[in-house]
């Protein structure tokens, strides 16, 4: 990753993938490992790899946009991007040039150890906080398509885990876990504020900050004073941005 501000949400869910129906393969469940039944649908992109070359009664390590539903913020919607199966992506790579699937998430050639399921990685703007319910809400960026004349749009997914609010209106780096429908922060890194309006040049900072008992609000302090540093790369570093 070469910038540092640069907005993500993505992780792996590893489980069974059940269409809504035989004539509706794009929206279905993702039946996970721990029996947690998770609203998918799949991109564009991945229903040819679908139709052709995966074995739905297999759980599968898929690669996953999290959303939140608008009415029901307490439940995740995922947007399937990718599967993480290299020999499955080794055989689609043996079909005919006109049939390969495109823009699918592949690790590299070299073996690698198998990410763990439900990790998530998410980078954005932290807008909301309370430790005491330990919930917080981190609006993301999505990157503007190509010749698009309309702005690029953002969203805000409902995370769980305690950052004080001094860190409001920075740009963080969240490492998270699924549990269930929730995403539950494990370790976060905190980059550098936001101005309004504009991405700031503030002071960069690594590392957790301590619990505060400041009231809820926008933040006094400029900025979190810590060492400068460069955020640790993450486990789906390889993934392109969402689009």
């Amino acid at each position: 990753m070469t910038d540092p501000l640069q907005f993500r949400a993505i992780g792996l869910v590893r489980g069974t993938y059940s269409p809504e129906g035989p004539d509706c393969l794009t929206a279905g469940v993702i039946h996970a490992m721990d029996d947690t039944q998770l609203e998918a649908v799949l991109l564009g992109r991945m229903i040819h790899l679908v139709q052709r070359y995966v074995d739905l009664d297999q759980p599968h390590l898929w690669v996953c946009y999290p959303r939140n539903r608008d009415k029901d913020k307490g439940r995740l919607h995922l947007q399937v991007m990718g599967i993480w199966e290299p020999s499955l992506l080794d055989r689609a790579d043996q079909a005919p040039q006109d049939e390969t699937p495109q823009d699918t998430a592949r690790p590299p050639k070299a073996v690698e150890p198998e990410p763990p399921d439900g990790y998530f990685s998410v980078r954005g703007e932290l807008m909301f906080t309370d430790p005491e319910t330990q919930q917080l809400l981190v609006r993301i960026r999505q990157q503007p398509r190509i010749n698009a004349a309309k702005r690029a749009r953002s969203f805000k997914l409902m995370l769980h885990g305690v950052v004080p609010p001094r860190a409001l209106r920075h740009f963080l780096s969240l490492h998270l876990k699924r549990r269930g429908q929730s995403l539950h922060v494990e370790r976060y890194d905190v980059i550098q504020p936001i101005a309004r309006g504009r991405m700031g040049r503030g002071q960069g900072g690594r590392g957790r900050l301590p619990n505060s008992r400041r009231p809820m609000g926008r933040p006094s302090e400029s900025g979190v004073h810590a060492r400068s540093s460069r955020p640790q790369p993450g486990i789906l570093k390889r993934f392109k941005p969402e689009a």
